[in-house]
């Protein structure tokens, strides 16, 4: 009995001290409230026509705060490819961020001929659409033509849209295509006149900072200057000499070879700065204005930057990719990112952003480059090919508007005369392919309505399944050989095609939530937005075909 009392008060005795002089141990008792952790900020880069194999030939140059730091303390997929056949700047940008497909998505090129209008259409276009910031035609734009959600959306849509969403590139789609449909603004550059404008899409007015920033008038300034290069050019060992007979001019040129100047071209004063890292620079500072003009990262909630450099893509169209003038663009723009680096770590800290970097398409080498290297090449004319089709077609079928637009490899066909004529696609195709399997250079021409005949491995038969798109794509696609080009006979390069060239491009994760690492495992474009989404805990976009990155997770 005298036990069981003293036991009994013994347990109300450490029940008082606990309650009364030990509150902490009381509330380890309590499950631990605990919240679930996001980056601030996420930034997502792309580098216009950035081929994989420029983070290694140029390495030697680079700094250690650009290039290398994404690489040094963050993860590379090294073999990352795209995974449809039309490596295109508006397809590249609309994709790395839905993680969809053109089958899906809709933009199945910069460009495609819409059967209903009878016209072209452009990947960005709208109509409805009025300029912000200037009253130029280069306003009408927006998400629209996108049938997908992109991780941008879907953010937006995982916050009430409390989260800020800003698109930046020189190009429109280069913005309007990431920050996607939800976002608060996407921000382009007018060659015009000089200023940085946005859509009626997204606002009424430019934001003050916006406006401030278009006063500083840098397009100005840089285009007094003189693009140099920025190492003394017996260095460029990488490239081939500055004076060789693969390259174009600037406007107003004689000579591809630096110095460059820019001179006003089309009607347009500041056009010829895309073609040069001057470019680049206008983006970064556009882009860091932005960051600080909007306070991103800095809302208690995680906010998402899309930055997009586009002077890449016009340099290596002019010039090639084996030229001086792309290599010293990679040096500078290496310290461009490095810079941008240093501002989000001021901005929102070092660890507390998540940034990735990737590429729209690749670029194939210049064509007689190639072929003074005693590698397989030629190009091939527009017209050319379409007039082969063409003249077959009325020699098979009889006089006649059978083809109603021929552009980026694709044949529209006219099916309403085929139709009154009582001929089918599939005549048409054999036709069609019987004359232009002639021509030295093409490889294969594939009917799109008709996939699964097509006499090809099937790693490449599904890069033709995730193009084509019923209501916008054409109905035979043609198939060059490796090394093989439309136009650029002479001088630069080009993309569009389904070789490792185009599609083999880098893929990078640095920041919040990634541990140093690489793998050489095959990934894809379309991983990209559902990594994000899995880094950030929400839901993947609505059209996403790919899978998640584990290696990135881990």
């Amino acid at each position: 009995m005298t036990r069981l009392t003293l036991a009994h008060v013994t347990m109300r005795t450490l029940r008082f001290l606990a309650y009364f002089f030990l509150p902490s141990v009381a509330a380890l008792a309590q499950p631990k409230k605990t919240t679930l952790e996001r980056p601030t900020l996420v930034v997502g880069i792309v580098v216009d026509q950035m081929r994989a194999d420029y983070l290694y030939r140029y390495y030697d140059k680079y700094t250690e705060n650009g290039f290398k730091r994404l690489m040094r303390e963050g993860f590379n997929c090294r073999n990352n490819h795209y995974h449809y056949a039309a490596t295109y700047t508006g397809p590249g940008h609309a994709h790395i961020y839905s993680g969809s497909a053109p089958a899906l998505s809709g933009i199945t090129a910069n460009d495609w001929y819409d059967r209903q209008m009878g016209r072209m259409v452009y990947c960005t276009e709208d109509t409805a659409a009025t300029a912000v910031g200037n009253t130029s035609p280069a306003g009408k734009m927006s998400p629209r033509n996108l049938l997908v959600t992109t991780v941008t959306d879907q953010l937006k849509l995982a916050t009430q849209g409390r989260s800020k969403v800003i698109g930046v590139a020189l190009k429109d789609r280069g913005a309007i295509l990431p920050a996607g449909h939800a976002a608060n603004a996407a921000y382009w550059f007018d060659s015009k006149d000089g200023n940085w404008i946005s859509s009626s899409y997204y606002l009424k007015d430019l934001p003050q900072w916006a406006k401030e920033f278009n006063g500083r008038r840098l397009p100005d300034q840089y285009n007094t200057q003189k693009w140099e290069t920025l190492l003394p050019i017996d260095q460029y060992v990488e490239s081939t000499a500055d004076d060789n007979g693969f390259e174009g001019l600037l406007a107003g040129e004689t000579k591809p070879v630096f110095p460059h100047g820019f001179a006003a071209t089309m009607g347009l004063k500041y056009e010829e700065l895309r073609t040069s890292p001057f470019g680049d620079l206008l983006t970064k500072e556009m882009a860091l204005a932005a960051m600080k003009g909007e306070n991103l990262g800095k809302g208690g909630q995680t906010d998402f930057l899309c930055v997009s450099f586009s002077s890449p893509d016009y340099i290596g169209h002019r010039f090639g990719t084996a030229s001086i003038e792309v290599e010293d663009e990679y040096l500078r723009l290496d310290r461009v990112i490095a810079d941008m680096l240093n501002a989000f770590d001021a901005q929102v800290g070092k660890g507390n952003y998540l940034v990735f970097l990737s590429a729209d398409h690749g670029a194939a080498d210049n064509p007689a480059y190639s072929q003074s290297m005693g590698i397989p090449a030629g190009s091939m004319e527009y017209a050319e090919i379409n007039s082969v089709a063409k003249a077959a077609l009325e020699q098979a079928f009889g006089p006649g508007d059978w083809i109603k637009r021929y552009f980026a490899q694709q044949f529209y066909l006219n099916l309403d005369l085929l139709r009154e004529k009582k001929h089918t696609v599939s005549e048409a195709f054999q036709v069609i392919r019987l004359a232009l399997l002639k021509k030295p250079g093409v490889l294969n021409v594939v009917n799109f309505h008709d996939l699964n005949a097509v006499p090809v491995p099937e790693q490449v038969l599904n890069l033709f399944r995730n193009v084509h798109h019923p209501n916008r794509s054409g109905d035979v696609y043609v198939v060059y050989e490796p090394g093989w080009l439309e136009g650029y006979r002479k001088g630069g390069t080009t993309h569009g095609t389904l070789f490792n060239y185009d599609t083999h491009v880098p893929l990078l994760f640095y920041g919040w939530g990634i541990k140093p690492g690489e793998t050489v495992r095959r990934t894809h474009i379309a991983d990209i937005a559902p990594t994000v989404s899995m880094l950030l805990r929400i839901l993947q976009p609505n059209g996403t075909v790919g899978e998640p990155i584990g290696e990135v997770l881990k």
